[in-house]
């Protein structure tokens, strides 16, 4: 019978920063850290420069394809963003293996091979729950007209969604062994791809059927498939991570890691779920108030959705470093890895605040064309929304760090439950009562989303300083 490949102590990759060494001062975990993360950020930048893509050619098309598609990407993403932390969970499996300094080799090669099987096995029942998108907007009273445009999109871009989560494994697989590099170059190639497909499909070009809307969901599924081709390409080539072999006897289950995976990462899905729904919910609310506003709250909500993938990308760096202890039971580097994340993280944000305050018209100049006078209701109520952005940047920051340090110390229930309550008590809770209740329309809405926002970040941080009373970390292997 064949034999699987030898199970062999992982070689360090000290050249990357990321071989769990964290006893080196403030100074060396900040460079750690940043090395890390860098790469990772910018991937996130890049990924959201992929959907601007498509924001920028259909915002060509008007207020109207403008206004279905954001309905769309609200219900779409959200699948998208959970389904992919559900499977994402094994990023921290990864970590551990290699903090622990054991024969990591097969460890990580059954994970990320189980992680596969649960991406693909969650993204057939995705595509199920995003065919909801139909009811969802008849019930909360959308246009008819919006509703038609949305319903074709929706159709066709969901096939883009099993491709995405695979993806997705293979970028937390490559960032975990220390190679982010690859998730960088690998979503900056997507952007020109999508740039061109998009520029094909939608308005006839080069050839392609003019298919308006439609055309930026086939421009979004070949971007997928090419985005994962890429990433298996990468991975049987470049030797340290071929080494790993995880293709190998892809049929054969591990079911105690699969499992293990599904409960680390259904708490990070429905966390993740809490959060990009109340934002989803609250595209639904504005849609209700009027298309002006719901384009506008799409373009002010992608400007700051930009600004939150340098935390984002630093929580990821946060998940690793964390896990890396972890792993090897050093709560010195722990402490270390976490704080260190957090400082980066909510640091950055203060400096996208005050870009959203002193200069919002350059950042709407990459959406949309603030001159041209159809889209004056859109840009006066981007405005609007973009100085309430600026006041939750630091807390979406410090949440979204504080929430990739626990999940390094694989600590996901207990953040779960502080996301769903924050986002949707205080915070959807608000969102409801202050627009329409109080009147402030939109307003109300992006006030809301403040409040739950900064509910999570005092909470979550909160758990993290407590981690050691809560009993989250392991007792040190070495006297301290």
């Amino acid at each position: 019978m064949t034999q699987e490949p030898a199970q062999t102590p992982l070689p360090p990759i000290e050249d990357h920063g990321s071989d769990g060494s964290l006893d080196k001062g403030w100074r060396g975990e900040l460079a750690a850290t940043f090395q890390l993360s860098w790469p990772l950020v910018l991937a996130n930048l890049l990924q959201m420069g992929i959907y601007m893509v498509d924001v920028i050619f259909i915002a060509r098309l008007g207020e109207e394809p403008l206004a279905a598609s954001g309905l769309v990407a609200g219900l779409f993403g959200l699948i998208v963003w959970s389904l992919s932390s559900l499977s994402g969970a094994v990023a921290p499996l990864i970590a551990e293996a290699i903090g622990a300094k054991g024969p990591s080799l097969r460890p990580v090669r059954r994970a990320t091979r189980m992680a596969l099987w649960l991406a693909a096995i969650s993204g057939v029942i995705g595509m199920g729950l995003a065919l909801l998108l139909g009811p969802a907007m008849r019930v909360t009273g959308q246009a008819p007209s919006i509703i038609a445009l949305a319903l074709e999109y929706n159709s066709l871009v969901i096939f883009s969604l099993i491709p995405m989560l695979l993806a997705s494994v293979l970028r937390n697989y490559v960032s975990a062994l220390g190679w982010p590099v690859f998730a960088t170059a690998i979503t900056a190639l997507g952007i020109p791809v999508n740039a061109l497909a998009n520029y094909a499909f939608i308005f006839g070009n080069l050839g392609a059927p003019e298919m308006g809307l439609a055309g930026a969901a086939v421009a979004t599924i070949i971007t997928a498939l090419i985005t994962l081709a890429a990433y298996v390409v990468v991975i049987l080539l470049f030797p340290r991570l071929a080494r790993y072999h995880i293709f190998y006897r892809f049929w054969r289950p591990d079911w105690k890691r699969f499992w293990l995976i599904v409960r680390i990462g259904t708490p990070i899905a429905l966390t993740v779920a809490a959060e990009a729904g109340v934002f989803s919910a609250a595209a639904f609310l504005m849609g209700r108030i009027g298309a002006a506003e719901l384009a506008g709250h799409i373009v002010a909500l992608n400007i700051a959705a930009l600004a939150f993938q340098v935390p984002f990308g630093v929580g990821q760096a946060a998940t690793i470093r964390v896990g890396y202890a972890y792993g090897a039971r050093d709560r010195h580097g722990i402490k270390l890895a976490g704080w260190v994340a957090l400082a980066i993280g909510t640091g950055f944000m203060a400096f996208t605040a005050a870009a959203m305050v002193l200069v919002p018209e350059y950042l709407l100049r990459i959406y949309v064309d603030i001159d041209d006078p159809k889209n004056a209701g859109l840009i006066g109520f981007a405005l609007q929304y973009l100085v309430l952005a600026a006041a939750f940047q630091l807390v979406d920051g410090l949440q979204a760090v504080a929430a990739g340090a626990l999940r390094g110390l694989q600590d996901t229930r207990v953040p779960m439950w502080i996301a769903i309550f924050s986002y949707w008590v205080p915070g959807f809770g608000l969102a409801i009562v202050l627009g329409f209740g109080a009147g402030l329309d939109g307003i109300g809405v992006w006030i809301g989303l403040a409040a739950g926002l900064a509910f999570a970040a005092v909470l979550l941080t909160w758990r993290w300083m407590l981690r050691e009373n809560l009993g989250l970390i392991p007792r040190p292997t070495t006297a301290r």
